[in-house]
Parts: C-alpha cells; sequence; structure tokens
C-alpha cells in the first residue's frame, strides 16, 4: 500500500485530473466545469491525493457567499478518486484536509450536492435554509447538505452565490 500524500493542486496536474474524473464518473462528463474552475476561478481550493506518482484522487472548494449574510462560504465539488483507490479513505482524506484549510482561512461554512450517506460520514447534514441558486428536484431534497466549520449558528436562510461558472441548471439537477 502507498502512502498517500495530499497536497495543493498545481497546474500541471490537469493531464492527470482530465484521466481521473472520466475514470471516476464514466457517466457525467464532469472535465468542462473542472477545467473552468481551475482555468478561471481566483477563489478555488484545489488538493490532490497522490499514491507514489500516481493521481488517487481530487477535490475542488468553491468559494462563495450567501445571500443576506456576511459568513464565508465554500462550495465541495467534485470530489473525484481514481477506480483503483475507492473505498480506501482517500475522499474522505481529502474532505478533511479541504474542511481544515477553508477553517484555517475563516470560513465558516461548507454545501455540497451529494450523497447523504457519504458525506454524512464527513459531517454534512441535510440543509433546509440556505437554499442553491437553482431549485432541486424532489429526489434530490437530502443531498443538499452542509456542514458549520466553527461556533457561529448558519444562517437560517438565503441562497448560495456562486461564480458564474457555476451557473447552469444543469449542474443542480438529474
Amino acid at each position: 500500500m502507498h502512502t498517500i500524500d495530499i497536497r495543493q493542486g498545481q497546474p500541471d496536474d490537469i493531464a492527470s485530473i482530465e484521466k481521473l474524473y472520466p475514470a471516476a464518473f464514466p457517466e457525467e462528463d464532469l472535465l468542462p466545469l473542472v477545467r473552468q474552475l481551475l482555468a478561471e476561478e481566483p477563489g478555488i481550493l484545489s488538493l490532490v491525493a497522490e499514491a507514489g506518482d500516481a493521481m488517487a484522487g481530487h477535490i475542488l472548494f468553491t468559494l462563495c457567499a450567501i445571500t443576506g449574510s456576511d459568513a464565508r462560504a465554500a462550495l465541495l465539488a467534485p470530489l473525484g478518486v481514481a477506480p483503483q483507490w475507492q473505498r480506501k479513505g482517500i475522499g474522505s482524506s481529502l474532505i478533511r484536509e479541504g474542511l481544515n484549510r477553508l477553517k484555517r482561512d475563516g470560513v465558516a461554512y461548507v454545501y455540497v450536492l451529494g450523497d447523504p450517506a457519504y458525506y454524512g460520514r464527513s459531517g454534512f447534514r441535510t440543509e433546509t435554509g440556505v437554499t442553491p441558486p437553482y431549485p432541486l428536484p424532489e429526489e434530490y431534497r437530502d443531498a443538499w447538505q452542509s456542514l458549520s466549520l466553527g461556533s457561529v449558528l448558519p444562517p437560517d436562510h438565503g441562497t448560495l452565490v456562486l461564480p458564474k461558472v457555476w451557473m447552469q441548471p444543469a449542474l443542480w439537477g438529474p
């Protein structure tokens, strides 16, 4: 078993990232979103998990705001783990490291649209106050989740304000 190292993503990681996401999500084309986020958004935390010289996983957090609140927030998405490294704690390690870095940088809340069973293991809970930028289909209701990184009470209402790249309805529905 290789040791897993988590580090800040670098511009020369793009070739490995472009192999990782199609392998991790064969039914979903996340590369256009990932490319745009990495190329155009300054408020991005990109982390890579490496096993030796192979990329085992990658995660992005987009800094954002909440209407009616001055709290700093982030959106976790996407998270990809190479198939041969899945179910080995790589995704959880990437999430944990990202949350630690965001907390150090003063981010108060992190939001995610994903599997509640998976993200619940990292402390995420169904979010009912702050809404995503587009209405979610009913079957996604429990998949919209948040995690507080501090002791401040989360906003009880508001909408997540994200960069333009995220303002595509197709990213928020089936």
